[in-house]
């Protein structure tokens, strides 16, 4: 297994971590044996970063991890867990969550504490409850040893939050196809610039850059005179980059875990060469070029009068097509306002005013009819009100 230190902190962390989000399950819940046979096994050949957060499994994640960490591995890894905003309405809230994310844990001590799903209306809420005073205080007190945050924002929201703190660590989607949304590689440059270490989520984008391959990437692929699988190829692109500390992964099926650990376990900065390089570049190209909407997330035609997040709408409405990926239900979850103002596609008054700032001279009215044709469907306010139901229940 390879590792990479984080700058302000010295951990030396596992290139992969083990995401908590999709463990194996019997019966619409964690199964435990299997499970923790897979983490324990994952742990013992290296992978010493294990990734979860409050609502992952139903908020099931936390209280297995805390049993399978159990026998000596708790001293073996490095536990991340995340602070929703969805349920975060008071400081006495979030000081509540934090010690029900300690016992469901079993420890005193959390490595790597992060504010879930950064985006512009959770990172303003945050601000008003006086967030960083509360993280502060935490690591002041030895509680949490490390600051950061995840992102699902667009560039210059990252940067923000960047400049505004002085974190530890940061974690953003990021994989071959998504060098220009959120993020992006400007913002993973821009985090490794200031020594904040950057954690991956989404490398393979759910696995959907690694199954039902369009005909010309399959063809891309096998062209190549290394013979790679398509998740290598996704894995080793991204830990070929220095500014990359660690790559989650949720890993459910032991064959995956155990390519996984070898593809870690051999693979270092730099050590591709520029024929592979160029290889990802057109493996993008192709991509893109398959895409309904040819938008590249430039964010020019933001903001918008009636606040609709066009490049968030585009971006999961090609997930969709494109890599036949499953994203209503995250395009209902991020763009319905569950935890601040909605942003979908149908907000859209056809005013006009991004037509005169799209580089790509998208007809982005029309489009956006077509999301929301698309995606929004008569289910989607049902579920919204279900969801704000169930979080005010939580709260």
């Amino acid at each position: 297994m390879k590792y990479r230190v984080v700058e302000k902190s010295g951990d030396k962390i596992s290139i992969l971590g083990y995401g908590g989000m999709r463990f194996s399950t019997k019966g619409g819940l964690i199964d435990e044996a299997k499970a923790t046979t897979q983490l324990r096994n994952a742990i013992d050949q290296g992978v010493n970063y294990v990734d979860t957060a409050y609502f992952y499994h139903g908020g099931q994640s936390e209280t297995f991890i805390g049993k399978a960490l159990q026998d000596g591995y708790r001293e073996k890894v490095y536990i991340a867990t995340k602070l929703p905003p969805w349920l975060v309405q008071t400081e006495a809230d979030m000081h509540k969550i934090f010690e029900t994310q300690r016992k469901r844990l079993q420890t005193d001590v959390i490595d790597y504490y992060l504010l879930h799903a950064l985006n512009s209306e959770n990172w303003e809420k945050f601000l008003k409850l006086d967030v960083l005073s509360f993280l502060a205080e935490l690591k002041a007190s030895g509680k949490i040893r490390n600051v950061g945050f995840s992102f699902h924002g667009d560039r210059d929201n990252f940067v923000e939050i960047i400049d505004a703190y002085d974190w530890d660590f940061c974690q953003i989607q990021y994989n071959f196809l998504d060098v220009n949304n959120q993020a992006g590689t400007y913002g993973l440059k821009y985090a490794a610039d200031r020594g904040i270490a950057v954690m991956v989520m989404e490398p393979l984008r759910g696995g959907s850059l690694v199954s039902k391959l369009p005909d010309g990437i399959q063809k891309l692929y096998k062209s190549h005179e290394v013979s790679r699988t398509p998740a290598e190829w996704a894995l080793k692109w991204i830990w070929n980059q220095a500014e990359v500390t660690c790559v989650l992964s949720g890993m459910n099926e032991d064959a995956h875990i155990q390519a996984n650990i070898a593809y870690a376990s051999e693979m270092e900065a730099g050590h591709f060469a520029d024929a592979e390089n160029n290889l990802m570049d057109q493996a993008r190209a192709i991509y893109l070029s398959l895409q309904k909407v040819p938008c590249t997330g430039c964010q020019y035609c933001m903001p918008c009068p009636f606040g609709v997040d066009i490049p968030r709408c585009f971006d999961l409405y090609n997930s969709k097509h494109l890599i036949q990926q499953k994203t209503r239900t995250f395009y209902w979850m991020q763009l319905g306002g569950m935890n601040g103002k909605p942003s979908y596609a149908s907000l859209c008054q056809n005013c006009g005013k991004c037509l005169d700032h799209c580089p790509q001279q998208i007809d982005i009215p029309t489009e956006l009819k077509a999301v929301a044709k698309d995606m929004e469907g008569v289910l989607m306010k049902p579920f919204l009100k279900a969801g704000r139901f169930f979080l005010r229940l939580k709260r």
